[in-house]
């Protein structure tokens, strides 16, 4: 197994009402999506361990969004914060904080959710796709801007997910 980790180290606050610890798997590298993502033109997406390793720095201090129904990306509805980025196999593994205290509805809603329904989609600019008329568009650099959290099954990886520690 091959670890690329990158994390941004806040200091520790004993039950700190606002900066609730979260983990998710963000995407898959090397592993077509299982549905187009929003903005890809119907094309479903792959991206390169490569490109997913240098842009790890990227994901560090970026927001974390979500949507009503937990359907989609809202950059708007910001509810937290990326602050670790660990590429473990080929999964891009993120953690943060939700700040649970500015937005208990949706903390609420979060934990009353069965571990399995959540999900992750990751946000990007200045995508390189190596070839815009294949079928699979192969990703090949990237910036993240940032993640949403929504239902797993809307997410355009399955293998994604995301859990909010109690």
């Amino acid at each position: 197994m091959q670890l690329e980790a990158m994390a941004v180290r806040f200091p520790d606050v004993e039950a700190h009402p606002n900066r609730v610890p979260f983990e998710g798997v963000l995407t898959v590298v090397n592993t077509p999506s299982d549905k187009a993502p929003a903005g890809a033109r119907g094309h479903r997406v792959l991206l390169t361990r490569a490109a997913a390793e240098k842009a790890l720095p990227s994901l560090l201090g970026m927001a974390i969004d979500y949507r009503p129904g937990w359907d989609g990306h809202d950059a708007r509805r910001k509810i937290g914060l990326l602050t670790e980025a660990d590429l473990a196999g080929a999964r891009l593994v993120v953690r943060g904080y939700l700040y649970a205290r500015d937005f208990p509805d949706v903390a609420e809603s979060i934990q009353a959710k069965s571990p399995n329904d959540l999900g992750m989609s990751y946000e990007l600019a200045d995508a390189r796709i190596e070839d815009m008329r294949a079928e699979i568009w192969k990703l090949t650099r990237v910036t993240f801007t940032g993640a949403a959290v929504l239902l797993r099954e809307k997410a355009a990886y399955r293998a994604t997910s995301f859990r909010m520690a109690s």
